[in-house]
């Protein structure tokens, strides 16, 4: 067993912290706003945030739609949305995780649609009844949309480090450089806008992050291998949350993994139970939101707008699961 494997379980963590809650990311209530980032460049946002974003990209011979949402109703949604802004004739479904807020609308797609990501996410596509349980808690109220549908449809195309697509005039990139919140998070990137839809992996420097599966150490080494392999970035989509700067999400990203690997990590070594680790590592939105990010979400266009409040809650909901998360793997690697 390598060193790296070690910092990752097998499957997302069910455990949660004691008063623990997630983000509603049900599909009630949800609505894309296109917003153009270039020529047959498009991030679908969903304008109540912290539910999914999506994505559209079209050449001139064919388009490629960023993840599928919740559920195949949503996929639907999605597609209708993509269809606003290009005439192209979709070809191409990447999903950026294999989470189900990520996938489980791939079933609204037709068959010709050819699904790509890497062979991570898909090899984590195989227990439907326990990636429905862990989104369930995501769903508040909604559960009872995951009875529609029992089957999980998987991706045709796989890749391991990267795949290049041509849409006719648009290159897309896929890359995988690490695993983060999963094994397999999957960066899409746009060279023409300079612009990359994250996923999962990297939201805008600000908001809270969410680690499942994997620890700190390889999220730290696949963020510089980012930082490196895409050097022109400017812009990042990220699965939840507002638009943002990339190198600022990054460096952000990186500053509090190096922080919550060393307090967790020495805590743990000095045999500190989880319970009082919590309060012992630092909580970077126990001041209030950032200024910059706060105002990201003032711009949102939803009535009412999301909540200052809500959105710091949530943000210190998610750094608690990255301490246990985090904690565990001390536990594992130990």
């Amino acid at each position: 067993m390598s060193e790296l494997s070690r910092h990752l379980l097998d499957r997302e963590i069910k455990e949660r912290p004691p008063e623990y809650y997630g983000p509603n990311l049900s599909p009630v209530g949800l609505e894309f706003q296109a917003q153009e980032l270039g020529t047959g460049v498009h991030a679908l946002m969903a304008t109540v945030p912290p539910k999914d974003n999506n994505g559209v990209v079209a050449g001139t011979k064919a388009s490629l739609i960023i993840d599928s949402g919740v559920t195949p109703a949503v996929g639907a949604q999605v597609q209708r949305a993509a269809k606003d802004v290009t005439d192209r004739p979709l070809r191409y479904l990447a999903n950026t995780t294999y989470h189900g807020d990520h996938t489980f609308g791939n079933l609204a797609f037709p068959d010709d649609v050819a699904v790509i990501t890497s062979r991570e996410n898909r090899d984590n596509m195989h227990d439907l009844a326990y990636e429905k349980e862990m989104r369930s808690n995501n769903m508040y109220g909604a559960e009872a949309e995951f009875d529609a549908f029992t089957t999980w449809r998987l991706p045709d195309i796989v890749f391991d480090t990267g795949a290049e697509i041509d849409l006719g005039g648009i290159t897309v990139e896929l890359h995988r450089f690490g695993p983060g919140n999963g094994p397999g998070d999957t960066i899409v990137y746009i060279p023409s806008t300079r612009t990359a839809w994250t996923g999962n992996y990297l939201c805008a420097a600000g908001s809270a992050h969410m680690m499942l599966q994997g620890g700190p150490v390889p999220y730290i080494q696949g963020l510089r291998a980012m930082k490196a392999g895409l050097p022109e970035l400017e812009t990042i989509v990220p699965g939840h949350g507002p638009i943002g700067d990339g190198p600022q999400a990054i460096d952000a990203l990186l500053a509090y993994l190096e922080r919550l690997q060393d307090e967790v990590s020495t805590a743990y070594r000095a045999g500190v139970p989880i319970d009082e680790v919590y309060a012992r590592c630092t909580d970077p939105w126990a001041g209030g939101l950032d200024p910059e990010f706060a105002a990201r979400l003032d711009a949102y266009p939803s009535t009412p707008a999301p909540g200052r409040q809500d959105f710091l809650g949530l943000c210190r909901q998610l750094h608690r699961i990255c301490v246990m998360t985090t904690y565990r793997i001390c536990e594992q690697v130990a």
